[in-house]
């Protein structure tokens, strides 16, 4: 039986940043990941496969800095963990000891079994597999009308990067009246709504669908309000789950959202078992609580922590809850938020108040590449705390987001902001005499100054 310092189940973002923020940090130990497929894909890549980047292979990740310095790598499925003899068995029946065990078993899509018709052989859905998506880019590309089912990321790029496909017609169906209604507050999610129409994507908006009728013959979307839609392919993007079953099995406590419990250091209820990413617990930057937060930047950010403490605690861990940091680019304009928004305040019942502050991207405006820019900042009027913001633009915008997360996660207040000091180039930034997170921040003084009064 081979045994290792270090074995971690999953081979995705969070699997490969622990083992190589613990290679680097432990040089003496020995490392295994154990992933199920050979290649892999970067999860937020998937739906640029359809279009920007043409194909699947370009999306391709693999472990290979990892086993170039010296780790290890299995292809196989854990069929069982015998926490308290550590030792893992493969599905081949070969066993593996370990000294110290990491759960980065990320997360599996959702089959909507709820929905009446509903046949995985017929209704197709984005996956995390590399074979399957190849399979899914081949179909697509044969077709001309297809309907795209949810409201999440996944849906709505997916949908975007089909619809700039020549000659394709696509539809993108979902329940509520704005996608990406939970990142966003409703105004900017309506924008996203409008840039998602104007790059050729036809919504179908508060449309409850009752029925799918998809077999080798037709494939059929029924609403609740008794419309048909007809295309030569549904696809499924309801999301994803955490992938919780060889964990709960092996007696690791899961909480009530079906994610594995850990502490703040991604420690669970076993001795030398930590679980991070999509299956591990997220905690609620407002609420407190058991949060439902997926994304890649949250489980490398676990990952580097665990990655260093996994034998001992080296870095304290200060986050001050999941500020779950959102971003997307429809119709050439960047989408981006961070903390809270006007809804989830008022549901914490925390008192806010809003700033917003737009402007141009370069400076003068008069440069041909100059595209405009808003910045708004949702802030507690009692000590001018900022908890949230949304950014929309030109790619800067993303790394602004970034910023204001970093200013969320230190306690940064508005105040703070004015003084904040800036570097500025007219090829590169607006003008340093009207910033536009400086200026959303003076504007949310003048509001809190009204607030107190």
């Amino acid at each position: 039986m081979k045994k290792y310092n270090i074995v971690i189940i999953g081979g995705g973002p969070a699997g490969v940043v622990t083992a190589m923020t613990a290679q680097k940090e432990y040089q003496d130990k020995s490392i295994l990941i154990i992933k199920e497929g050979e290649n892999g894909l970067v999860p937020c890549g998937i739906p640029y496969i359809f279009h920007e980047l043409g194909n699947v292979s370009k999306n391709k990740t693999s472990p290979k800095p990892f086993v170039d310095n010296g780790g290890s790598v299995l292809i196989g499925k854990v069929t069982d963990v015998d926490t308290k003899e550590q030792v893992l068995t493969i599905s081949t029946d070969e066993k593996i000891s370990y000294d110290k065990l990491v759960f980065a078993t990320g997360s599996k899509r959702i089959y909507p079994n709820f929905l009446k018709g509903f046949n995985p052989e017929h209704v197709e859905l984005i996956s995390k597999s590399y074979s399957a998506m190849e399979t899914l880019k081949a179909k697509v590309d044969k077709l001309s009308k297809i309907i795209v089912l949810g409201s999440g990321f996944t849906a709505v790029e997916v949908a975007e990067q089909l619809a700039l496909e020549p000659g394709k017609e696509v539809h993108l169906v979902f329940r509520s009246e704005h996608c990406l209604h939970r990142s966003f507050s409703k105004e900017f999610a309506a924008m996203i709504n409008q840039g998602l129409a104007a790059s050729g994507v036809i919504l179908h908006t508060k449309s409850q669908v009752t029925e799918i009728l998809c077999n080798a013959n037709e494939h059929k979307v029924i609403l609740e309000s008794g419309e048909i839609l007809e295309g030569e392919m549904v696809i499924a993007a309801l999301g994803f789950y955490a992938n919780v079953e060889l964990a709960e099995n092996s007696g690791i406590h899961i909480n009530d959202n079906r994610h594995i419990k850990v502490d703040n250091y991604q420690r669970t209820n076993k001795d030398n078992v930590f679980a991070v990413g999509d299956c591990s617990q997220t905690i609620g930057f407002i609420t407190g609580r058991n949060d439902n937060i997926m994304l890649a930047s949250l489980a490398a950010a676990e990952a580097r922590v665990l990655g260093h403490n996994l034998f001992k605690i080296r870095i304290k861990r200060n986050f001050p809850g999941t500020l779950s940091v959102f971003i997307t680019e429809i119709n050439k304009t960047v989408y981006a938020s961070a903390g809270a928004k006007e809804d989830e305040a008022e549901q914490a019942n925390i008192s806010y108040i809003c700033s917003t502050f737009t402007d141009i991207d370069r400076h003068p405006g008069t440069f041909s590449d100059t595209k405009k820019l808003t910045v708004k900042l949702v802030v507690m009027p009692e000590d001018g705390q900022i908890i949230g913001g949304e950014v929309i633009g030109s790619k800067s915008s993303a790394e602004l987001i970034n910023l204001i997360s970093l200013a969320i996660q230190k306690n940064v207040t508005v105040y703070e902001l004015i003084s904040f000091q800036i570097g500025s180039h007219p090829l590169l930034s607006g003008a340093p005499t009207k910033t536009a997170l400086i200026k959303a921040a003076e504007n949310a003084i003048r509001q809190i100054s009204q607030f107190k009064s």
